[in-house]
């Protein structure tokens, strides 16, 4: 039997694998990585050509190995693979792809009773689960008015690949967030016309995008976690960065928006305000939900919907879960810490001296 399954091989996946390593487990004897993906990246590696290194918010240093300064001009997508690469070899991790992980079941009652994992015919015991699954399979998208009845194209941010497919068509594109800024200028460049739909007045800020401001989003999320409910995601508590290239997108007009969607038509999506655009693509910028169905079976939720969490990590209904990359580990900035977080939370758990840092 394992000590430890860590799902997901993604920013918080390998940190925490790193950490595991550092205090004492054995790759393969003790502890493996499971990856949905077929190649390392995590998230990262089914990211849109044109969203650059330069342009990317936030891709951060992995312990013991840092990512250098690689060319701005490249996409994220082949920088962040690549480098996950080389981290996954470098120290020699114990990572299992491409494996999709169907459940985790408790294979007795006691609170110390091992886990099971499952993905497919293949199971693996072990007495810890650290779940580094994100988001990034999970996109959500509201419900709207008349959405089924539209006939033009629908997409969400994880569909989305090239601008140029767009070029002479009139997008809507829905969402508060900086996806849905970049995808606005993105269409743009590419000779689409968009209009922007959000539910609330975009959150313009004027703080820097510094740690500081991180640690600060980072609470306001972990608060609703700590309380047992649905977490709101990072980027509803982001806001958009003043940066020269949005705020003269907003001058001129671009990013300004229509406000909340009311109705959606055949051929055209009606605003609230009453106003009619006739529409060829709805871009459904609407961010994400944990992706934490295989855990159904040990009835982790609480009446308010979420996963409460003790110090950004642990699991207050099953002490054998750690949770990595959700509430406020989701972002970019927390999952480094969060893996950490995780691998001397189930250290001090295992609690086995000759294992210990």
């Amino acid at each position: 039997m394992l000590e430890v399954v860590i799902i997901g091989a993604g920013q918080a996946g390998l940190t925490a694998a790193y950490w595991l390593q550092r205090r004492g487990l054995k790759p393969w004897e003790d502890f493996v990585v499971l990856d949905r993906n077929d190649g390392p990246g995590g998230a990262w590696r089914h990211r849109w050509p044109e969203l650059t290194l330069g342009k990317a918010h936030g891709v951060h240093d992995l312990p013991g190995l840092k990512l250098g300064e690689p060319d701005p001009t490249e996409p994220a997508s082949e920088v962040v693979s690549r480098y996950y690469g080389e981290y996954e070899q470098k120290f020699a991790l114990p990572i299992e792809r491409p494996v999709k992980v169907d459940e985790v079941r408790s294979l007795g009652s006691a609170p110390d009773a091992p886990l099971e994992v499952r993905a497919g015919s293949r199971t693996w015991q072990t007495r810890l689960v650290i779940n580094a699954t994100g988001t990034w399979t999970k996109p959500f998208v509201p419900y709207a008015p008349g959405a089924d009845n539209f006939e033009g194209l629908q997409l969400r941010t994880v569909d989305y690949w090239c601008s140029d497919d767009f070029a002479g068509k009139h997008v809507v594109v829905v969402g508060g967030g900086l996806s849905a800024v970049q995808f606005i200028l993105m269409l743009e460049q590419a000779g689409a016309t968009t209009t922007w739909s959000t539910r609330r007045e975009p959150d313009w800020v004027e703080d820097p995008f510094d740690e500081r401001w991180g640690v600060a989003v980072e609470e306001r999320v972990d608060a609703r976690a700590s309380a047992g409910l649905v977490p709101h995601s990072v980027v509803r508590n982001t806001g958009i960065p003043p940066w020269p290239e949005y705020l003269a997108a907003r001058d001129r007009g671009r990013l300004v928006s229509d406000g909340k969607i009311a109705r959606i038509e055949r051929d055209a999506v009606v605003f609230e305000s009453g106003k009619r655009v006739a529409t060829d693509v709805i871009l459904w910028a609407t961010g994400f939900r944990p992706d934490l169905d295989h855990l159904t079976p040990l009835h982790l939720r609480e009446p308010g919907g979420g996963v409460r969490t003790t110090g950004v990590v642990q699991v207050d209904r099953d002490p054998r879960i750690l949770l990595v990359g959700y509430g406020a580990s989701a972002s970019t900035v927390g999952a480094t810490r969060a893996g950490r977080k995780a691998a001397v939370a189930a250290m001090e758990r295992l609690a086995t001296p000759a294992k210990a840092a």
